[in-house]
């Protein structure tokens, strides 16, 4: 008889549950559109590409410039699992919102196994740093950043946004002002105990500390967590068991549920800034 090894999963269900690619049979298609659109992004608008932010390899950042002096910051930390992808693949994110008045940058970081989950996690708080003292550099406003980031990028928002920022880099404790976590994960025991972890290698204490349930920071501007209505189960628990704890602190935290995205469609709104998704980073920047 098969044993439960988290919740009420048994390993088979368990792994299926995190197993985006098996549960949308065109996800290639997805990807391959992500890849073009941002190539054609990158022709389309002004873009300082490949910026380095710290001294590895995997710390480089793409700038798309504000139009004008004094735009607010709008910072896209990319997903795939922490093992997967580029910032190269979703330059697109900027199409919705550069023409729009904001400055845009999309992280790049250190994909494991090359490093663990602690310095990824780390490289992602040092790009907003570095994005906090450089702003103004690109037409940025360093008093106006806001953060999204998804699938694992949507965990790093949650990460960065619980960061003590002036233990960090004796940064405000309010840099990021606001933030969208898109199909995020919020729980790293789950993905601890299912196949992921065969390349994560994360120890019950790397989830733990990397857990933005269990981290929670003592005051922060507003979170949405938004994501597709057809994700799986344990990625609406993910999302509703961050915004609990979120509440149990009286911080502003928001579910927002989107019927009728997948994991990978979902992302996709952020080509156009007319999309719903769109239009909430955009009033979150003030800029609707």
């Amino acid at each position: 008889m098969a044993k439960d090894v988290y919740l009420h999963y048994e390993q088979a269900a368990l792994d299926a549950e995190y197993d985006n690619r098996k549960k949308v049979p065109n996800h290639g298609e997805w990807l391959a559109r992500y890849a073009a659109e941002s190539a054609r992004t990158r022709t389309g608008l002004e873009a300082r590409l490949d910026v380095p932010f710290g001294t590895h390899a995997g710390e480089r950042l793409d700038v798309f410039p504000a139009r004008a002096a004094g735009a607010p910051v709008h910072v896209f930390i990319h997903g795939g699992y922490w093992q997967w992808l580029d910032k190269s693949d979703f330059s697109f994110v900027a199409r919705a919102l550069q023409p729009e008045g904001a400055a845009v940058v999309v992280v790049n970081y250190a994909l494991i196994p090359t490093v663990g989950m602690d310095e990824l996690v780390r490289q992602c708080r040092a790009a907003i740093a570095w994005v906090h003292g450089h702003a103004a550099s690109f037409g940025g406003d360093p008093n106006r950043i806001s953060v999204s980031g998804h699938s694992a990028g949507g965990h790093l928002v949650a990460m960065a946004m619980s960061t003590d920022w002036k233990a960090f880099g004796g940064l405000p404790t309010d840099v990021i002002k606001a933030g969208c976590a898109i199909s995020g994960l919020y729980d790293l025991e789950p993905i601890r105990r299912c196949y992921l972890n065969a390349v994560l290698k994360l120890t019950p204490e790397d989830a733990r500390r990397n857990s933005p349930v269990h981290c929670p920071p003592a005051r922060s501007g507003p979170l949405l967590l938004v994501l597709g209505g057809l994700e799986s189960a344990e990625y609406h628990r993910q999302s509703e068991t961050l915004a609990a704890t979120w509440h149990s602190r009286k911080l502003h935290c928001q579910v927002v549920g989107m019927p009728e995205h997948d994991h990978f469609s979902i992302v996709a709104e952020l080509e156009d800034s007319n999309s719903t998704l769109s239009r909430l980073l955009l009033r979150q920047m003030g800029l609707r």
